[in-house]
C-alpha cells in the first residue's frame, strides 16, 4: 500500500529529539551479554533491529530485564546455550554479523536465518573467520548453521572490504576466547571505519585491552569484560534526515542531545552539509541547521559514512550542478542494493543518475515541482524512505511503497517526521 509523503511549501522549523543510536545499541546489547556481572542500558533505541539483538540473546541464555524506555538489565549466563528454534537476524546486519562469533562460546550447534533479502547480505569473510576459529560453518550466506570446535590459532585473517561489521563481530567476543584474538584485515580497505572506532571505544570502556597494531591488525587480550552500565547517544544518522528538511527547504532545525565527542559515521553529516552550502551552529549540546536559498552540488568521498549516501543522494537532486559520491560501492550489499535502487527511483521520477564504479552520480534539478510524482520503491530498506522523504518536501504527491520498513531502526518515524515538517 502506498503511503503519501508530506511536501513543504515553506521553510521547516523544528526541534527534534533523535532516538538512541542503532549501531551504539546493539554494540552495548553485545557487550553486556559478554560482561561478568549485570549491566544496565539506558537510552537504548527501541526498534526492529534492537528487538532482533534482545531475542537473539535471550534465546542464547541472556537475561534480559525491564523496557527500553526506563533502561534494560543485561546478565551473561553461565555458559551460553544453543538456540532452539534458531535465530532470527531479519535484515539486521547487526545481528548477522554480531551474534554468530557469540555462538563460538555456545555448547552445540546455532542455526541462523534471515528474511527473504538477507541471503543477498554479505557474509563470507565473516563465516570464513569463524572457520578459523575452529567452527564448522555449512553456507557462507544466511541461513547458516555455526557448530564451534576448537581453535588452533587465535589469528584470524579476514577480508572485510564488504563491511566493517566483520571486524566489529570479532572485536566483541575477542577478548572472552581463552587466548584473546588478533585480526588482520587482508583485504583492499574497510569501509566505515568509524564504526570499528566505536566498537574498540565502548570494549575499551569496560576493561578489554585493545592494540591496534596498524591500520589494519587489532590485538585483544583474553579477559574479562567489565560489568559497567552504558547510556546511548542519539542515533546521527537518523538525526541527518531532519537536519535535511532543513537544507532543501531554507529552514532551520535543531537537534538536542547531540554529543561533543562521538565515534558515529552519522556525525560526519555536518561536514557534509556546510560543503553544500547549509550553516551549522552548534551550542553546547545542541546542533542547528540553517539551509541555504539554494545547495550546491558537491564531490565527496563517503567510504566512512556511507549509509548517509541516500540522504546525500536526495540533497544532491535538489541541488545546483551535479553530485558525485564516491567510495561506496560496498552498499550494493547492504538491505538493498542502494545504488541501482536509487538510480532507478530517481530516473523514474525524471532526475538524472547513474552509478559509477564505486558511487553515483546525481544531477541537481532546476525545478523539483516540475518532476513527475511517482510512487518511490523502498526495497524494504529504511534508508531509501529517508532518501524519499527529503524528496518529497520539494516534490509534491510522492509516495513510497512501504513506509513500514523505517521500523528497522526508527519505529516512530512517521509521526516524528510529521510534526518536523508541519504537516
Amino acid at each position: 500500500m502506498a503511503h503519501l509523503l508530506p511536501s513543504s511549501p515553506g521553510p521547516v522549523t523544528a526541534e527534534v529529539l533523535v532516538p538512541g543510536s542503532k549501531s551504539e545499541t546493539n554494540r552495548a546489547f553485545v557487550i553486556a551479554a559478554l560482561a561478568d556481572g549485570p549491566c544496565t542500558v539506558k537510552g537504548a533505541l527501541a526498534s526492529r533491529d534492537s528487538d532482533l539483538m534482545i531475542a537473539a540473546l535471550r534465546s542464547m541464555g541472556v537475561t534480559v530485564e525491564g523496557d527500553v524506555s526506563d533502561g534494560l538489565r543485561i546478565t551473561a549466563p553461565q555458559r551460553f546455550t544453543t538456540a532452539a528454534s534458531g535465530i532470527d537476524c531479519g535484515l539486521a546486519g547487526t545481528v548477522m554479523r554480531f551474534v554468530p562469533p557469540v555462538a563460538l562460546l555456545a555448547g552445540g550447534p546455532t542455526h541462523f536465518y534471515g528474511d527473504p533479502h538477507a541471503s543477498n547480505r554479505p557474509m563470507a569473510g565473516l563465516l570464513d573467520a569463524l572457520r578459523q576459529l575452529g567452527a564448522d560453518v555449512d553456507s557462507d550466506r544466511l541461513p547458516f548453521t555455526v557448530t564451534p570446535g576448537r581453535s588452533a590459532s587465535n589469528v584470524v585473517r579476514v577480508d572485510s572490504s564488504a563491511t566493517s561489521q566483520y571486524i566489529s563481530g570479532l572485536l566483541l567476543v575477542a577478548a572472552r576466547l581463552p587466548r584473546g584474538l588478533r585480526i588482520e584485515q587482508v583485504g583492499a580497505t574497510v569501509p566505515s571505519r568509524p564504526h570499528i572506532g566505536m566498537t574498540v571505544h565502548m570494549l575499551r570502556q569496560h576493561d578489554v585491552h585493545i592494540d591496534e597494531v596498524d591500520d589494519n591488525t587489532w590485538q585483544v587480550a583474553p579477559g574479562p569484560i567489565a560489568a559497567r552500565d552504558m547510556t546511548v547517544e542519539p542515533d546521527l544518522t537518523n538525526a541527518s534526515v531532519f537536519l535535511a528538511a532543513a537544507a532543501v527547504t531554507g529552514g532551520s532545525v535543531t537537534v538536542p542531545s547531540w554529543p561533543a565527542v562521538n565515534q558515529q559515521a552519522g556525525g560526519l553529516f555536518l561536514d557534509i552539509a556546510r560543503r553544500l552550502g547549509a550553516t551549522v551552529d552548534q551550542d553546547g549540546d545542541r546542533v542547528t541547521l540553517h539551509g541555504p536559498e539554494r545547495l550546491q552540488g558537491i564531490d565527496v568521498d563517503l567510504h566512512a559514512s556511507s549509509e548517509l549516501t541516500p540522504v546525500v543522494a536526495s540533497l544532491g537532486a535538489l541541488a545546483r550542478g551535479t553530485t558525485r559520491i564516491r567510495g561506496v560501492g560496498h552498499i550494493r550489499g547492504h538491505e538493498t542494493d542502494r545504488l541501482a535502487a536509487l538510480v532507478t527511483e530517481f530516473t523514474r521520477l525524471g532526475i538524472t543518475a547513474h552509478e559509477t564504479d564505486d558511487g553515483l552520480v546525481v544531477e541537481g534539478v532546476d525545478s523539483p515541482t516540475d518532476l513527475a510524482p511517482t510512487e518511490f520503491e523502498t526495497y524494504a530498506d529504511h534508508r531509501m524512505v529517508h532518501s524519499a522523504a527529503i524528496l518529497a518536501l520539494r516534490v509534491p504527491g510522492l509516495s513510497v511503497t512501504d513506509l513500514a520498513c523505517v521500523a528497522k531502526t526508527m519505529p516512530n518515524f512517521e509521526a516524528d517526521w510529521l510534526a518536523a515538517v508541519g504537516a
